[in-house]
């Protein structure tokens, strides 16, 4: 089995990924304070054409060079905007009428795999702050709250690792089973 080249992956310029048809996902990080897990998450954004991100309270934004280590370039394809408080960058979500989940540990909350979509919804998933997770008044303020089940002896996953598991499930059911245009 020979490994795929670069030049033979067909990848989307970053003009045509501004262009191009996006899943209907947004994704909102609530005073995420990695650098790091900031890129990581616009790379994964890339990777599944997410329509925008939304950096909240004091989630960092670029231009910054370290998101630009783990983003490699993918924050000046996907679409982001900053919000000094998360509870305004719901606001906008629920008057654009996006079903929005906040990823968190709580009462109630839906396990990922339990997850239904309707092909033609509009979402948004809040991420929080590496120690503190989604405050408890933007869980007030969602619909519902996403949980990964997890079985080992840690209680959560780093911010990007859980976005990326996430993002996946929504690219699975949104853009696998009904695909968009390439």
């Amino acid at each position: 089995m020979q490994k795929t080249k670069i030049t033979e992956m067909g990848r989307l310029s970053t003009e045509q990924f501004r262009q191009a048809q996006k899943m209907p996902l947004t994704v909102v990080l609530d005073n995420v304070r990695s650098f790091h897990n900031v890129g990581a998450v616009f790379r994964t954004s890339d990777a599944y054409r997410v329509e925008r991100i939304l950096l909240c309270g004091l989630t960092a934004c670029p231009p910054s060079a370290e998101i630009h280590k783990t983003a490699l370039g993918a924050e000046d394809a996907v679409s982001w905007q900053h919000f000094e408080e998360t509870l305004d960058a719901v606001a906008l979500l629920r008057k654009e009428g996006y079903r929005i989940f906040s990823v968190e540990q709580a009462h109630g909350s839906t396990p990922l795999q339990e997850l239904t979509l309707a092909p033609d919804g509009k979402y948004a998933i809040i991420l929080g702050h590496e120690v503190h997770g989604v405050q408890q008044a933007v869980v007030d303020a969602s619909d519902g709250c996403l949980e990964l089940p997890q079985y080992g002896t840690k209680h959560s996953l780093n911010v990007s690792v859980t976005a990326g598991i996430v993002i996946w499930e929504f690219a699975r059911q949104l853009l696998i089973q009904h695909p968009i245009d390439k």
